[in-house]
């Protein structure tokens, strides 16, 4: 481009040079998980059938992952020749290590049951198919009830712990304590509980 003008040429060379190297390849997986958006409101994922590949992405910053009990999880990608690179980077947040290596390295040979995600702490609910969405509008529920800030600073609080262990986490605690607390939520809830109108829990 020059003296204003788009040049076209410029544009088709920079798209070639992107293509043709791997140190500058955009990937449209960059704005699909809600953390790497930007996005700091609790995320409760409902997985109903086949989970592969791509999915991950969002799965991987998902907060709460509710399945059916047949949903499937898999990535495919070296069954077709393909690296599987940002999807278990981002399951190694969510699944032992050798689980996610289970997962990548065997492709397209083997799915992961609801069952099994269970067991390993990747979903952490497994309900009939038929009520898997009251289940996960449940839990989205009731943390949207809640004082927002509080939310937010706690969920902030986890995912940063997450990121860079719990020790350099907890020096940045009391700042996370200050940003997340309003003073009129506080009274509230302590009215609440003076008052003695415990909230109705179940047992999962």
């Amino acid at each position: 481009m020059a003296h204003g003008v788009d040049n076209g040429a410029d544009r088709d060379a920079g798209a070639l040079l992107k293509a043709a190297s791997p140190f500058l390849r955009a990937d449209v997986g960059d704005f699909l998980g809600p953390k790497s958006c930007g996005l700091w409101k609790p995320v409760v994922a409902a997985v109903n059938g086949i989970a592969c590949g791509g999915a991950f992405y969002l799965l991987g910053e998902a907060d709460i992952i509710i399945a059916a009990d047949s949903a499937t999880f898999f990535d495919p990608h070296t069954t077709f020749g393909m690296p599987a690179v940002f999807e278990p980077l981002h399951l190694l947040r969510r699944m032992p290590l050798g689980e996610v290596l289970r997962l990548a390295l065997l492709g397209s040979a083997e799915r992961m049951s609801a069952q099994r995600a269970l067991e390993i702490g990747l979903a952490s609910e497994v309900v009939p198919a038929a009520d898997l969405r009251t289940a996960a509008t449940t839990v989205a529920a009731t943390i949207a009830a809640l004082p927002p800030l509080a939310v937010q600073a706690t969920l902030r609080t986890i995912w940063l712990g997450s990121d860079l262990g719990a020790g350099p986490a907890l020096d940045v605690a009391h700042a996370l304590v200050a940003a997340g607390t309003d003073p009129a939520e506080i009274a509230a809830g302590q009215q609440t509980f003076r008052a003695g109108n415990r909230p109705r829990w179940r047992l999962r």
